[in-house]
């Protein structure tokens, strides 16, 4: 079987951005994601509005939501998948702090309450099992970081059954050379990252709406099982009318399983 994910960070719905803001863009965004026609879909920092505003975007998508209590202030890590390719088994949210179910919590010196979403799927007519993470960490301190990585990888290791194949995305702020993910791949070490397995090269995946920029680093990622084999994996790079979808790049990976 053969997938194609996306991690893509929206960007937050900011009338302070003027002609990047959200309903700029929130066309050019989808077509770009829809472009590819990916089965899973994750996104973070979008809120209830904005996020029940993109699914109208994506026919034959839905938007795991299900197990939600939504907290509208609040930005979240979410799934669209296809409608005719998976079963949900379960889903969850779980929020990176010293009490991952009180929804809304924040601990560590986090700047806002920061979660992760989990999602067990089947694929129709296949007995594998997939669970993904989608999440998105603090983005000042790198203490803070590590800490909710740590529990991240604790409340995975307490949901993640075998013979479960897991893949997390997101973005981590942090780069692939970081603490964060030192103790993801302590926690998993039969991850492996798609990006390295596809390119020998790092390359900036938050850009601001300007497009490619040498300083900064690969603050998006996604992460699959050794068990899945790696096709490719980009940075989608492209413009609509000279409009970037986001102020970051969306990564895209394909996979077989």
């Amino acid at each position: 079987m053969k997938l194609c994910l996306i991690s893509s960070n929206i960007r937050f719905d900011n009338p302070a951005d003027g002609a990047n803001s959200w309903p700029h863009r929130r066309s050019i965004l989808a077509e770009t994601l829809l472009a590819h026609a990916p089965d899973v879909i994750a996104t973070q920092e979008g809120r209830f509005a904005q996020l029940k505003d993109f699914e109208t975007l994506l026919p034959g998508y839905q938007i795991v939501d299900h197990h939600r209590s939504w907290i509208k202030e609040r930005m979240y890590p979410t799934f669209f998948i296809r409608k005719d390719t998976f079963e949900i088994l379960k889903s969850e949210d779980l929020w990176l702090s010293e009490t991952p179910e009180v929804a809304g919590s924040a601990s560590f010196g986090s700047t806002f309450p920061r979660l992760m979403t989990a999602l067990r799927l089947q694929p129709k007519g296949s007995e594998l099992n997939l669970v993904f993470v989608n999440t998105h960490l603090d983005h000042v301190k790198s203490q803070t970081r590590a800490a909710q990585a740590r529990v991240l990888m604790g409340e995975v290791c307490k949901h993640l059954s075998p013979p479960a194949v897991l893949v997390v995305m997101g973005d981590f702020n942090d780069s692939p050379s970081s603490e964060v993910r030192t103790i993801v791949m302590e926690a998993f070490p039969n991850l492996i990252d798609t990006w390295g397995a596809c390119n020998v090269l790092e390359e900036t995946s938050h850009h601001a709406f300007r497009g490619e920029c040498q300083s900064g680093a690969r603050i998006d990622w996604i992460l699959a099982d050794k068990s899945l084999t790696v096709e490719s994996c980009i940075l989608d790079k492209r413009t609509i009318d000279g409009r970037y979808p986001s102020d970051h790049f969306p990564v895209v990976c394909h996979l077989k399983a």
